[in-house]
């Protein structure tokens, strides 16, 4: 907080004004750790850009100014109310304004309302604080209004409900039933963002099971029929049927693959330890309500965990079966791999030279 406070005194210092807001403060009365800081000030991009001189200017001026201290990355933005959004999600157009209220009043819940001036003192313009007391998710003006200008905030009402434990105001949560349609016209991207930090979330079921609760599944082309979320993320998704529109990375695309098939295995089987790997196995495990320990101790005891464990080297095999480079060295090493896993052949070259010439030569 000190470095943050330092930034407040520094824009002070030339005349503007500039709060702490939001996360942070709100975290900060909770009693929670966070480094999400950002700030509000009645400077502009160029005035901060004139004050620090490790800052990124935004692209539009809808973003944020990013500065950029020590170990911490602050984000400043410019008072300023939005005039028109563009698809329901992104100001087309904003104006820079001086009043703190107005801009506070455009912002999403009452609890992201709440500033922290340059000493450190509570500014709560609009009942922040009695909602976090009560540990109530409130919108700001007309909750209909404000998911309609920006769905997302929809999933992000979900998200706090999660990581935050609290409740949703009636009025709030009619308004996401309401205008849950909407969530359509969000990009499968920001989708998945907020999903990802629901599912990270200690109270992740807590957060599905609103989802659920408020239709919000159907709309975000997700099945949780058979969600598993004692587990990692990649796990999680791996037992959600999704729309296929979701973004998820080629590695990510493999690993839910690999999941999903393993399910259908016995997993502590020898060859299906080896085959799925110790990341795979310990989810697929998790999911079948098998003890992680087990599955460590079981892939432990495996005789070899890759190719390069095998004793033996393909220059050996094709020296001992006098043969030439080919696409039976392969094949001979996935037989190998078999034999020594299965228990019927020792891992050391004598028996596995032995093998090679009683079955191949």
């Amino acid at each position: 907080m000190d470095t943050a406070l330092k930034v407040l005194k520094e824009i002070s210092k030339h005349g503007f004004k500039a709060y702490i807001v939001g996360g942070f403060v709100r975290d900060f009365i909770l009693g929670v750790d966070t480094n999400d800081i950002d700030i509000c000030t009645d400077a502009t991009p160029k005035d901060i850009k004139n004050i620090f001189n490790n800052v990124d200017l935004p692209n539009d001026s809808y973003s944020a100014v990013r500065l950029y201290i020590k170990r911490y990355t602050f984000d400043i933005m410019t008072f300023r109310k939005e005039i028109s959004y563009y698809n329901n999600r992104k100001p087309q157009e904003v104006e820079y304004i001086k009043d703190l209220k107005e801009d506070l009043l455009r912002r999403d819940f009452t609890m992201n309302s709440i500033c922290m001036d340059k000493d450190g003192i509570i500014l709560d313009l609009l009942d922040a604080q009695k909602d976090i007391e009560n540990r109530v998710i409130k919108a700001i003006g007309n909750p209909i209004t404000k998911f309609m200008e920006d769905p997302l905030r929809i999933l992000r009402a979900v998200r706090f409900y999660s990581t935050l434990d609290f409740e949703l105001d009636e009025e709030t949560k009619a308004g996401i039933i309401q205008t849950k349609k909407e969530l359509s016209r969000l990009s499968y991207s920001r989708k998945k963002d907020e999903l990802d930090k629901i599912f990270n979330s200690t109270n992740s079921k807590r957060g599905v099971n609103l989802i659920i609760e408020l239709g919000l599944d159907k709309e975000l082309e997700l099945d949780f029929s058979k969600c598993y979320l004692d587990t990692d993320l990649i796990g999680i998704w791996a037992t959600i049927d999704t729309s296929a529109n979701y973004p998820f990375t080629k590695n990510e695309k493999h690993l839910i693959s690999e999941i999903k098939e393993a399910l259908k295995t016995d997993i502590l089987s020898n060859i299906n330890l080896y085959k799925y790997g110790l990341y795979i196995s310990t989810i697929v495990g998790s999911i079948k309500g098998i003890d992680r320990s087990i599955i460590i101790k079981k892939f432990k005891e495996l005789p070899i965990v890759s190719r390069k464990d095998i004793d033996i080297s393909a220059n050996q095999i094709m020296g001992i079966l006098e043969i030439e480079p080919s696409k039976i060295i392969n094949e001979i090493y996935e037989q190998l791999i078999k034999e020594i896993l299965c228990g019927k052949l020792e891992n050391n070259y004598e028996e596995i030279s032995k093998y090679l010439i009683n079955n191949y030569k």
